[in-house]
């Protein structure tokens, strides 16, 4: 192939972009953030891009794409390489942690699934770039989750669950939180569950367990499926969270800079948590650092 040739393949890889359009990469499948089947798509992600996008003067365009917010590490390089190839402006959803924005380990990568995407695509390289964050618009956090026709004591610390019968999905945040806490004072009482594979939820609601520490996403997501069940959420929610927002590239800094002032108007308004409301999502506002440190052992130490 000749030096032209490349150019052309690598300039047609390249989607167009509409003047007076803001596009934003989402996840297609993260229940009450971002959802995408069919001609079916919600989310509180999608209603912050949609406001945000309004605000800017701009026609929103959607980009979904295939990854895991959970149990995965690719997202980070996932979205760079989205970013990178210029498949959307911003990315939503996107933890606000420092090991995760700046400039990447490794310089190429491949892109995830993406709609519209090809086999090529697939197999294409892409060239990274650097990761910049706008300012959060709420925060996800572990939340105690309890069968309430099992557990009627207050959670409110996790002392609280001593002598319950406690599920967890192994390899997990939660999974480090518990078994090292009070140096192992819950380990006899923790049963290991397969993240993707055993329904944990389920388990609990069947009465197997008592209590679990999980995503509070993920919680409103199995109480908007499940209307009528028995579990609840304690109250009791870990101090170790993480910020939310969009993220896009070092060389869109004008660009998120008019996003922020975005963002901070519809949270000076309330409109952030009417969102989350409205699609079922228990909205947690953001709580300084914006950005968060990587995550240590010593961390999950209890203060």
């Amino acid at each position: 192939m000749t030096v032209l040739a490349v150019i052309a393949a690598t300039l047609g890889a390249q989607p167009a972009r509409a003047e007076g359009t803001l596009t934003v990469c989402l996840n297609e499948d993260i229940p009450l953030y971002s959802l995408h089947h069919g001609k079916e798509t919600s989310g509180f992600d999608l209603k912050v891009a949609e406001a945000v996008a309004q605000r800017l003067d701009r026609k929103l365009v959607v980009q979904w794409f295939e990854t895991k917010l959970e149990m995965d590490s690719s997202l980070t390089i996932d979205a760079n390489a989205l970013l990178s190839d210029k498949r959307c402006d911003l990315l939503g959803g996107y933890p606000l942690i420092k090991g995760t924005l700046g400039k990447p380990r490794v310089e190429i990568a491949r892109l995830p699934g993406f709609d519209g995407g090809t086999a090529d695509d697939r197999r294409r390289r892409v060239r990274l770039g650097e990761l910049m964050p706008t300012r959060p618009y709420h925060r996800s956090v572990l939340a105690a989750v309890v069968n309430g026709t099992a557990v009627t004591k207050p959670i409110t610390t996790l002392a609280d669950f001593d002598g319950l019968r406690i599920a967890i999905e192994g390899g997990t945040l939660a999974d480090a939180i518990l078994m090292t806490w009070r140096d192992g004072r819950l380990v006899k009482q923790i049963t290991h569950l397969i993240p993707e594979r055993d329904d944990l939820l389920g388990r609990l609601e069947s009465g197997a367990f008592d209590v679990t520490l999980v995503n509070l996403r993920r919680f409103d997501a199995y109480v908007a499926k499940n209307p009528g069940t028995k579990l609840k959420a304690a109250g009791f929610q870990h101090r170790i969270g993480f910020n939310m927002g969009l993220v896009g590239l070092a060389t869109s800094a004008d660009l998120i800079a008019a996003v922020d002032k975005a963002i901070a108007d519809l949270d000076q308004k309330g409109e952030l948590a009417r969102m989350a409301a409205a699609v079922g999502l228990t909205y947690v506002p953001p709580r300084a650092p914006q950005i968060a440190d990587n995550i240590a052992m010593s961390d999950l130490a209890e203060k």
